[in-house]
């Protein structure tokens, strides 16, 4: 998968935005942030620790724990070795927990 392609998906979520943030592309529902793609191998998808541990115990080669200090704070995406599928559904989770209700409501509602 290509930084494009991730891009992509992440602009594909509704009212997705992609703006800086320190120099890298951000992307962002209604000003919040739930994923960064600091450079071309790597996409920073702002998880729970659930869904943390679960991506990375399925898909050891394309996830890895990302860490905020000691905090978890999400799962970096090795995008070069990463199945489209798991992308979507990551940053999908991401953006569900950034979006405001109404917003997130629509979209799972559309989603059935």
């Amino acid at each position: 998968m290509t930084a494009d392609q991730a891009r992509g998906l992440a602009l594909a979520l509704p009212e997705a935005v992609e703006q800086d943030h320190h120099g890298f592309p951000s992307f962002r529902v209604r000003g919040r942030i739930f994923a960064t793609l600091p450079d071309d191998a790597t996409l920073r998808v702002l998880v729970d620790e659930d869904a943390v541990e679960e991506a990375v115990a399925a898909a050891p080669a394309q996830c890895s724990v990302l860490r905020w200090g000691a905090k978890i704070s999400g799962v970096a995406v090795h995008l070069p070795a990463a199945d489209p599928d798991t992308v979507a559904d990551l940053l999908a989770d991401a953006w569900r927990r950034r979006a405001p209700v109404r917003l997130r409501r629509a979209f799972d509602a559309q989603s059935e």
